[in-house]
């Protein structure tokens, strides 16, 4: 099953994508993660990347689409996987589109307050990386090591403003373009559990 992730920022993919590959036996691939790998490995798209990257430019389509294209022919990914963070645009759907098919596309759609929320409540612990939110955990410390939580500078309301005028400008055309096979969750306030049900329901329904 090969699967992709729509929604803006906050929206909660990675929480979903865990969730899904806890019970799908299916990997997530994160195009950060993607550069992260290839660059601390040396790999020739990987250097390529780095290249631009150390300039402060945009790493090309064909670069990240050369990552992802050998990720996906990696043993983990026989049984499927989640894209999470690509494509982010038209262009890099159509280039996606040339590499390998997509069963199902899930658009995770919170409101704006909602996201400008979890943003400005962010926390993440300084040792492990476990994320927390202020309306939820309201310590200092991270409740699994220990260490101290702290805020990164961008989650601000100036910098989200700016990445949901991305987002609608460039990737919520995404929803239009997948519409043959795009499946519309609400963002539950009752947690990611709750948000989680339908889109289990769903995968299942694909399976039979």
């Amino acid at each position: 099953m090969k699967i992709i992730l729509l929604g803006a920022p906050f929206s909660g993919k990675g929480t979903l994508a865990r969730n899904i590959t806890k019970d799908f036996n299916i990997v997530q691939i994160s195009t950060g993660d993607l550069f992260r790998e290839n660059i601390k490995n040396g790999t020739e798209v990987g250097l390529l990347a780095k290249k631009y990257m150390d300039k402060g430019e945009l790493v090309p389509d064909s670069v990240t689409i050369s990552m992802l294209q050998n990720r996906i022919k990696e043993d983990d990914c026989k049984n499927g996987f989640i894209l999470d963070g690509f494509p982010r645009s038209i262009a890099q759907a159509k280039a996606l589109q040339k590499i390998t098919d997509i069963d199902a596309v899930i658009q995770l759609d919170v409101p704006l307050d909602e996201i400008k929320r979890r943003c400005v409540g962010r926390r993440i612990c300084s040792k492990c990386g476990e994320i927390y939110n202020t309306s939820s955990y309201d310590k200092t410390t991270c409740a699994k090591c220990g260490a101290p939580l702290f805020q990164r500078d961008d989650d601000n309301l100036e910098t989200i403003t700016l990445r949901l005028e991305v987002y609608e400008k460039t990737t919520a055309p995404l929803i239009n373009f997948y519409a043959d096979r795009l499946k519309v969750v609400k963002g539950s306030e009752k947690g990611p559990e709750e948000t989680y049900k339908p889109v289990k329901t769903f995968l299942k329904g694909l399976m039979r």
